[in-house]
């Protein structure tokens, strides 16, 4: 068991390294990559603007309680901003495309390797890491970063509704607060796990579905698409959340 899933690993490297040479040497499919773009990015605009309404609505209203206590309520709109940019934005964000698009690519690349399409494209010479996974890796390292700062866009308007519109405080001290305590490093911070996730999002789901036939287990076709989509939503959940710590611990 132990030498799979050291081979398990390997393969995965493996993978991620060849998908990333296709997508540095041409020839590229562009409708490919606008397909995938529009698949990951416009398709879960709907989701991301509820939730980051409603998230930055929930901070607002936990934060007023909390600082008006101490008589800082004229921070409520630093530490919403410094919540949604440094972290709730990105890992949230990374949270709903797992659920809306990394789950989608898994089953799809898992179907494709049961019902033998992707064996059909090698015989027919077609690239499958160039056709296929650079794509989708490229996509998600390009659209996850505009849909973090949509979330967080979404989710400072959603505080000062709650924060000034529900409960009085001052517009000018929402912003400038916010303006004042925002850094180069916290928007950097944010940026940088944006990107990281998007590629850990569409790798984990990428590579589960690829390498499906090699699953020890036995499990294959209808069965063995819904438990690899299943193990692919659950490790790139921890993946985000662990690698979300180690960006931290690194910038700060």
């Amino acid at each position: 068991m132990l030498n799979h899933r050291i081979s398990r690993l390997g393969l995965s490297g493996l993978f991620l390294f060849e998908t990333s040479k296709k997508i540095l040497t041409p020839p590229y499919s562009y409708p490919a990559i606008i397909k995938q773009l529009a698949f990951v990015g416009a398709h879960s605009m709907s989701v991301i603007v509820f939730a980051g309404l409603f998230v930055g609505m929930v901070l607002a209203l936990q934060f007023y309680d909390t600082l008006v206590r101490f008589g800082s309520v004229s921070l409520l709109g630093s530490a919403v901003g410094l919540s949604l940019i440094r972290e709730l934005g990105p890992v949230l964000t990374a949270l709903m495309v797992i659920g809306r698009a990394g789950s989608a690519m898994c089953a799809e690349i898992g179907i494709m390797r049961t019902d033998n399409q992707i064996d059909a494209l090698e015989c027919m010479a077609i690239d499958s890491y160039r056709y296929l996974f650079a794509p989708r890796i490229l996509s998600g390292v390009i659209v996850v970063p505009l849909l973090t700062a949509i979330f967080i866009m979404v989710g400072i308007f959603g505080g000062y509704f709650v924060g000034v519109i529900l409960f009085g405080v001052s517009p000018g001290s929402y912003f400038k607060g916010m303006a004042d305590t925002v850094l180069i490093r916290d928007l950097f911070m944010g940026l940088s796990k944006s990107i990281i996730f998007g590629l850990l999002i569409v790798w984990i789901a990428c590579d589960k579905g690829y390498h499906l036939h090699l699953d020890k287990r036995g499990i294959y076709g209808s069965e063995g698409v819904s438990k690899m989509t299943t193990e692919a939503v659950v490790i790139s959940s921890i993946a985000i959340l662990y690698s979300d710590y180690l960006i931290s611990a690194l910038i700060l």
